[in-house]
């Protein structure tokens, strides 16, 4: 009897630790019950990597938390503007959609390409911010705070580990950071070794750093 006890309890514990390897939060479904939200599920056959899946992550981090890349993912409801992030001139708001309120529409100004001239307007086709009920906030965000929330499909936009790839790898508003027009710095890292980081965090494991 001693032993079934012990066999239980051992069963439970490897029960528990492999649940929270794979969940990170919980989430309450129509019944009232929490459930568990699956951040990432490792790919079969690839070699799970904590060290190096950090690593990669903070790479990335500094290309996430500069002006061309946070900037349009502030904590509140306007946009930031420039190299020191100050916050969008002419009373600009983030509105429901994320392209504007009113009058004051995001693509008034940011055109389908760079307004041509010193600090003028970057464009896009699509220019917006992410919408009121998925505001995707990096402001602020700690690395931790900011891996944990790219990988919850319910504050990244839905979206699975496959789509965060390909977004950050050819998105046309992630590219823009890379062309941001006259005046404007550039992010750390070229696009291609930041979607290489980011690539290589997901496929390490999608460790979140430690703090």
């Amino acid at each position: 009897m001693a032993k079934l006890k012990t066999n239980k309890i051992i069963y439970l514990l490897l029960s528990v630790t492999a649940v929270s390897a794979v969940a990170v939060s919980s989430r309450t479904d129509a019944a009232g019950n929490k459930q568990p939200v699956v951040y990432h599920e490792p790919a079969d056959g690839v070699a799970k990597d904590s060290v190096g899946s950090k690593k990669a992550f903070m790479a990335a981090y500094r290309v996430l938390m500069h002006p061309r890349c946070m900037n349009c993912h502030p904590s509140g409801e306007a946009p930031l503007q420039g190299d020191d992030s100050h916050v969008h001139t002419m009373g600009v708001k983030r509105g429901h959609d994320g392209k504007g309120m009113y009058a004051l529409k995001c693509s008034n100004c940011h055109q389908p390409q760079n307004t041509p001239g010193l600090h003028m307007p970057p464009g896009n086709p699509n220019w917006h911010l992410p919408p009121a009920d998925m505001k995707m906030v990096f402001q602020g965000k700690s690395p931790r705070e900011l891996a944990a929330q790219l990988l919850n499909p319910e504050l990244n936009g839905h979206k699975t580990t496959a789509q965060l790839i390909a977004h950050v790898t050819s998105d046309s508003l992630v590219l823009g950071g890379w062309n941001p027009g006259d005046g404007r710095t550039l992010p750390p890292l070229t696009h291609a070794e930041f979607a290489k980081q980011f690539k290589a965090w997901i496929d390490k494991g999608a460790f979140l750093p430690d703090k």
